[in-house]
């Protein structure tokens, strides 16, 4: 029997949730997907998620949201993140940090496991990511086949060392955090399903999400800027994963990037950024 995810990569800005509210259940229904993992750490106007967000999401038709750096941009989110396991910030956050890592789901009879794990070349300096995917496999029941991996990380050779050190482990790997989809998705010969980010839903017109004259000028003169998601040319984007639920071998691996037109939407009462 073939399992298939649905992932949606890096939800940012008001924009970015209105594409997720209107597309996720359609898209979910196109693929036949049994499963949606979305990427939500940007959806407060590109930096953080704010409970209330968070708790909306989960309407869209999303199963369980992953995160990365931006997690703790909000504060409110730290309490929130003890009452919902299904909000995973990434597991190799020093021990000690609020919520979970890693969930794990039973889907009629298959049981998935999602991972979010965070790099640290170019980023925070946290717990080695490698070690701790081993830590977080290890403690994963044995009847779990599925494993599905969210890497948000800068670096592309970080992203791809950790795709060969898990290859043969785990189901799937996608890269998160650059906003930039790559075409380099692949299924492995050991069944691992791989890209090295999936992209971003949002506003394409922009700079990584962000409005371009300040995100320029912040170039252009070294000095500090404030950011605005901006609000143009909004797409979808992210993969679909088909994976034997008996062996938990991924079979299919496909980038997909829709555009959403925000006329069309009958209802636009989306939290404010």
């Amino acid at each position: 029997m073939s399992f298939t995810i649905l992932f949606v990569a890096d939800i940012c800005g008001r924009v970015g949730r209105q594409a997720a509210a209107h597309m996720i259940k359609p898209l979910r229904e196109k693929h036949s997907a049994d499963f949606v993992i979305a990427n939500i750490e940007n959806a407060a106007g590109g930096f953080g998620v704010t409970p209330p967000m968070s708790q909306k999401a989960f309407s869209y038709g999303i199963d369980v949201q992953t995160s990365g750096n931006h997690i703790w941009d909000r504060q409110d989110i730290i309490d929130y993140l003890y009452d919902k396991p299904k909000l995973l910030r990434p597991a190799n956050f020093p021990i000690g940090a609020p919520g979970l890592g890693s969930y794990v789901q039973q889907v009629g009879d298959v049981r998935v496991a999602v991972l979010n794990l965070m790099g640290r070349t170019y980023m925070k300096d946290i717990d080695c990511p490698f070690k701790v995917a081993d830590r977080e496999l290890n403690q994963i029941d044995p009847d779990v086949n599925i494993v599905f991996v969210d890497f948000h990380a800068e670096a592309t050779s970080e992203k791809q060392a950790l795709f060969y050190y898990l290859d043969g482990k785990i189901s799937a790997i996608v890269g998160t955090h650059t906003h930039v989809q790559t075409a380099d998705e692949q299924v492995s010969a050991r069944g691992t399903a791989y890209i090295t980010d999936a992209g971003m839903t949002g506003p394409f017109d922009s700079i990584i999400g962000m409005q371009k004259k300040p995100a320029l000028e912040r170039f252009l003169t070294g000095m500090p800027k404030r950011f605005t998601t901006a609000s143009d040319d909004i797409r979808i984007s992210g993969v679909i994963v088909d994976i034997d639920a008996a062996t938990g071998r991924a079979e299919r691996i496909e980038r997909y990037c829709e555009k959403f037109d925000i006329r069309d939407a009958q209802s636009l009462n989306e939290e404010t950024d």
